[in-house]
């Protein structure tokens, strides 16, 4: 019996350990071991027989061991031999190494088998390695015995370890005897077809260099051209690397081929476990008992025009309170998924395991089955729905003087697009009523440019980089590329969000209750010595000694706005900034210049929302079901290992996005070789460097070796290549024109000659580039430095960040 995590635990019956193997008589019956009476010459044993020996026999016998216990001899050997191939065929015995039989799906006494996953009880569950049988491998629990609570073994660790029927739940308890270390290295290619016997796999990843033999017999069900996963072989002393696949994935012809191959390279589940269906298709909708009555009030939602869920709804209005002239009100809903998810549930293990939803252009993989995500906690137009919301009061000045959380039910009166609203409120969407024009839009807007002003003073950082949305047609192939337009409804919503996510901080402060916040450190003291060195050859100048504020980059970003300079200066602003991650301790929020900030208002896509939102609930007492919607003790005492966890899954999803991303631009391109393109320099190493193209945001890479005959040197501190006889110097930001010269489509690389850009450096930024201590040489009568091609992909160090299509994790800026 399998077992999934999460899942009631049915009673099994215990094996029996006690009695030794038995033997069979002539008779049937099973004689003790060593007791053996004389047979007859023409006994031959039934299939029935040989099936319960098999079963009760301390270990895996082989045909000695099964002639032994039936004492077949001479003429009859040979007929046990048919017996036992004839089982073999019919599906009804195994043979194992060493010519060893075995039932289909039963294991030896002692195995070597590989930790796969923690389960909701956090108990540690493996697969026998290298299992070769058509039927589901079985389900084996580490026993907990020997090594407190199993904390020195981790998933990937292979173990030799003595296998015994376990009494309740899974197939196997397992009883370490040696860890053997981690497991083989996977690798995700495309099988091809090979000359002779043998197969090549061609991989994805751009970190790897050349392809895998497989051998014929180590392909399985695979096809070629088939996306496959492949364990790799032990080396040999000679010959090319060696992979066995694993399973199939899908084939190349599948429109979702390119996203799928991201999101088996990170690692992100896909399907859900039956039992977390079930759970989710089990559930009833709340009903407004217990709750407050919102369905009167006329929130809408606002999101991308292509948004499958929607879980936040807004509402504004003049504020009726006489001390309060010229403020308003605002409420932000939220959906209420701690009403369905709870602490301990199957789909609350699922949804911690996989941290947050991931988009990519032609999919996404949400954190919640579509029963919560797109049905009951989505709010939809018409529909009524479970919230948690908060009413927010601002003064003139844009000051958020109150606020109070309450848990309701809601019905959305309208759902609209950025561009619909925007529409509305410039008097330019005739779909959109005019009752949720003047009732709802123009309230929002008047309330948002109230807020403005205070959020002028608090002065949050002001990068705002382009971004590029990759659109997919139906026959999976993109469709077109084009620039996210920054309207100011989606600044609305944005500003919205992030106040309500403050109010949750501070409520739960307050109450000194348990909050994952949302940090964001200041740039190192390492980074921002290189970021004035880096303004000081553009003559500007950070304070320098003092304490670096947003406000201080955002008067330099104002000053280069519009020059030549912006792209450059802000590329490398951004790249002086720490990762913004969570964590139960509480260091602020720099970039958005905010002493306390927590994630509220995404709970359906980030696992961090619901953890604040069961907080609310407890510290503030809302609404029904308190105890089983809450934060639970056992989740507060884990608090700190869920942050890391969940930060980790964010960049998890982060780094697939773009993946995912270049490999569609890359497809994109493939039949543009030898075109010619505009584009900037985004990135600039010791071997080259990379242009993102104007018209695609596609990057690529020009290597050292295509520059021309000179020496090189790399300047890290000015984000430069300078040429030591010519003197040209290419630098980050600079605009370039370049042909494409080689395509990689399966590892989303490109590789660019450059044509036209770059400039001659002055005397100063010579000097200044001979005294950094990183070169490369280029072009005859030099050293070239190493130049991947798009087939090997970029070194690490290299990557150009801020890259097309990608899809945050959060309402931008937060």
């Amino acid at each position: 019996m399998s077992k999934k995590p999460g899942s009631p635990r049915p009673k099994r019956a215990k094996a029996n350990r006690s009695k030794p193997p038995a033997r069979a008589s002539r008779a049937g019956k099973a004689p003790k071991r060593g007791k053996a009476k004389t047979a007859s010459a023409n006994f031959l044993p039934t299939r029935d027989q040989v099936l319960e020996f098999i079963s009760t026999y301390e270990g895996t016998p082989g045909k000695r061991e099964i002639a032994r216990a039936f004492r077949v001899q001479g003429p009859q050997r040979v007929a046990l031999k048919g017996l036992l191939r004839e089982m073999e065929e019919d599906g009804l015995l195994e043979r194992g190494p060493r010519k060893k039989f075995s039932k289909p799906g039963e294991l030896p006494p002692v195995g070597v088998i590989e930790i796969t996953e923690q389960d909701a009880d956090g108990e540690l569950l493996a697969r026998p390695v290298n299992w070769q049988s058509d039927v589901a491998p079985p389900t084996i629990v580490l026993a907990p015995a020997g090594h407190k609570d199993n904390a020195s073994y981790g998933i990937g660790d292979r173990v030799l370890a003595r296998l015994g029927k376990a009494e309740e739940d899974f197939d196997y308890e397992a009883r370490v005897i040696k860890k053997l270390g981690m497991g083989a290295k996977t690798v995700i290619g495309v099988l091809r077809a090979g000359p002779g016997k043998d197969w090549t796999l061609e991989p994805v990843d751009k970190r790897e260099r050349g392809d895998y033999r497989v051998a014929n017999a180590d392909i399985g069900k695979a096809q070629p051209d088939d996306l496959v996963e492949a364990e790799l072989l032990s080396p040999t002393r000679y010959g090319p690397r060696a992979a066995r696949v694993v399973k199939a994935l899908s084939t190349m012809d599948d429109v979702h081929a390119i996203s799928l191959i991201a999101i088996h390279e990170q690692g992100i589940p896909v399907e859900f476990p039956k039992e977390v269906i079930a759970e989710a298709d089990a559930i009833k909708p709340a009903t407004v008992r217990g709750r407050t009555d919102m369905r009167d009030v006329p929130l809408i939602t606002i999101d991308p025009a292509d948004a499958r869920d929607h879980d936040d709804a807004v509402w504004a209005a003049a504020d009726d309170d006489p001390k309060n002239p010229g403020g308003h009100q605002v409420i932000v809903a939220i959906a209420d998924v701690a009403g369905y998810v709870r602490p301990g549930s199957a789909l609350d293990g699922e949804a911690r395991k996989r941290g947050n939803s991931a988009y990519f252009p032609d999919r996404v993989v949400p954190m919640l089955p579509e029963r919560i995500s797109n049905d009951l906690c989505s709010l939809v137009e018409g529909k009524p729905r479970p919230c948690i919301a908060v009413r927010m009061v601002f003064d003139k000045d844009g000051n958020k003087v109150a606020h109070e959380f309450m848990r309701g039910l809601m019905r959305s009166a309208a759902r609209l697009s950025y561009q619909q609203a925007q529409a509305a409120y410039d008097g330019k969407a005739p779909d959109v009523p005019a009752q949720i024009t003047e009732d709802v839009i123009i309230p929002l807007f008047k309330a948002y440019e109230t807020v403005l002003k205070a959020q002028g003073k608090r002065a949050p950082l002001a990068l705002d980089l382009p971004e590029r949305k990759i659109e997919i047609g139906e026959d999976g192939h993109i469709s077109r590329i084009r620039e996210v337009e920054r309207l100011d409804s989606m600044r609305l919503i944005e500003t919205f969000m992030i106040a309500a996510n403050v109010c949750a901080a501070e409520s739960l402060e307050a109450k000194n209750a348990p909050v994952v916040y949302r940090v964001h450190d200041a740039p190192s003291p390492e980074k921002l010595t290189a970021l004035s060195e880096f303004l000081q050859t553009l003559d500007l100048n950070l304070p320098r000694g003092a304490v670096v504020k947003p406000g201080h980059i955002n008067r330099i970003l104002t000053t280069v706005s519009g020059s030549e300079t912006a792209d450059l200066v802000s590329e490398v602003v951004l790249r002086s900034m720490a990762q913004a991650e969570y964590n139960p301790e509480n260091i602020g929020h720099f970039g958005l210049n905010l002493q306390r900030y927590a994630h509220f208002t995404s709970p359906i896509r980030r696992y961090a929302d619901l953890l604040v939102h069961r907080s609310l609930i407890r510290a503030l007492g809302l609404g029904p079901n308190i105890p089983k919607d809450g934060l639970a003790p056992e989740e507060v005492d884990r608090l700190a290992q869920t942050a890391e966890h969940i930060s980790g899954t964010e960049r998890r999803a982060m780094m697939a996005e773009r993946s995912s991303t270049d490999r569609y631009l890359a497809h994109y391109l493939a039949d543009r070789l030898g075109s010619e393109f505009e584009g900037r320099i985004s990135g600039v190493t010791r071997f080259g460097l990379f242009v993102r193209l104007k018209e695609t945001g596609a990057d690529g890479l020009v290597p050292i070796a295509s520059l021309g005959g000179d020496y090189y040197h790399h300047s890290e501190s000015l984000h430069a290549l300078v040429g030591e006889r010519t003197g040209m110097m290419y630098r980050l930001g600079d605009d370039v024109t370049v042909r494409l010269e080689e395509v990689a489509p399966l590892k989303g690389g490109l590789r660019f000659e450059l044509l036209a850009g770059g400039r001659r450096a002055d005397s100063a930024e010579r000097k200044h580039a001979r005294r950094d201590t990183s070169s490369s040489r280029s072009g005859p009568g030099g050293r070239r430095g190493r130049s991947p091609s798009p087939r090997s992909g970029r070194k690490s160090g290299g990557k150009p960040s801020g890259r097309t299509g990608k899809r945050k994790l959060s309402r931008p800026g937060t």
